[in-house]
């Protein structure tokens, strides 16, 4: 058989039925399939686990070290194979920053359609990803690799902290102010582009925000006022502000008129470029979501809902922060950060999500 050329293979685009992060499992089938799992005795050491669905596990190593452990990957979310390289392992990274640690090795995650794609457009892909590696001054020590149907990437990536300085989404505190640090809309722009309707202005506008590090983390976790943290991925800003307000007790609310947006993401998403993931996503958690009842349209709910690939940090903090905390973002260069909501007790039996206009 001859080795695909890079003149014949398809776009990577089209050998994925999901793209980036929205090719997570939709929150509600996730939670089904995890109720049946028989749980055991867990170690002290396991300072984070599964319970509150936090975005790494940690484990106490000393009274000055916990390390921090996590795996992400998924299928194309654009067809430049170096671009694809570079977002899959930005997004992975990111779960160690918003849990306030510092990376410090990567392991690969690869598999690849091999009689579909060339070695170079494999190769491509495994360099892209190196790239933010070593922006972010970490190796890529090892890996795994398959042969699969569909491209697949990402990395298994470990980090430091302090103990003290773990910042979980469980620990907000009544009173707190929320503040997102990335626009939404990737997933939105994905849609686009697999239509092939995204301008050359919204490609580079939607590699821009996916592939920027969010090194803010662990200087925000160095800041007492800061008291949770989480990152905005495949379940929208809805998801992961419910699971915030779930793990913390709390209720949490967001004023829609404050979250920023990337440029010409509404446009699109009227134009009807939005992701079966968002609607997924509201199937399994917007029963629990209140919505405005008036002003608030199908289109505003599919952007709450909108999946993020390597989408932005979500800080719940001490109103005397959110200066030092914006800061923060200004100057690694987060220009599009902002506040968004904020956290209250609970009203309710059970803690939820609120959104204002």
């Amino acid at each position: 058989m001859n080795a695909p050329s890079d003149d014949t293979q398809p776009r990577l685009t089209s050998l994925a039925h999901g793209g980036g992060c929205g090719c997570k499992i939709a929150p509600g089938v996730l939670r089904d399939i995890l109720s049946n799992m028989k749980g055991f005795a867990l170690p002290p050491a396991l300072l984070v686990g599964i319970d509150t669905s936090d975005d790494a596990a940690v484990y106490l190593l000393n009274d000055q070290q916990a390390l921090i452990a996590t795996t992400d990957f998924f299928m194309p979310v654009v067809d430049d194979p170096f671009d694809f390289g570079r977002i899959a392992a930005t997004n992975a990274i990111s779960d160690v920053y918003a849990m306030g640690g510092t990376p410090i090795f990567a392991l690969a995650l690869v598999g690849m359609p091999i009689n579909v794609l060339s070695t170079d457009t494999i190769g491509r892909i495994l360099e892209g990803g190196q790239s933010v590696c070593q922006a972010a001054g970490i190796p890529i020590a090892g890996g795994h690799s398959i042969d699969s149907v569909e491209p697949i990437y990402g990395l298994v990536v470990l980090g430091l902290a302090h103990p003290s300085r773990i910042k979980r989404n469980a620990s907000a505190q009544a009173g707190d102010v929320l503040v997102l640090g990335k626009p939404l809309g990737v997933g939105v722009l994905s849609a686009a582009l697999k239509k092939e309707q995204l301008s050359a202005e919204g490609y580079a506008q939607m590699i821009a925000t996916t592939t920027r590090l969010n090194t803010p983390g662990p200087v925000l976790a160095a800041m007492e006022d800061v008291h949770a943290m989480t990152d905005v991925t495949g379940f929208g800003l809805a998801g992961h502000a419910l699971e915030l307000a779930r793990g913390s007790g709390l209720d949490v609310h967001i004023a829609w008129s404050q979250v920023p947006l990337l440029d010409g993401v509404r446009a699109l998403a009227e134009a009807g470029h939005i992701t079966g993931a968002s609607a997924r996503n509201w199937s399994g958690y917007g029963a629990d979501v209140q919505l405005p009842v008036a002003g608030f349209d199908a289109i505003d709910q599919a952007l709450l809902s909108d999946p993020q690939t390597s989408g932005g940090l979500l800080v719940s903090c001490a109103p005397g922060a959110v200066q030092a905390v914006m800061d923060v973002f200004a100057k690694h260069g987060f220009a599009q950060a902002a506040v968004v909501g904020e956290v209250a007790a609970k009203a309710g039996d059970r803690a939820g999500l609120s959104v204002s206009n």
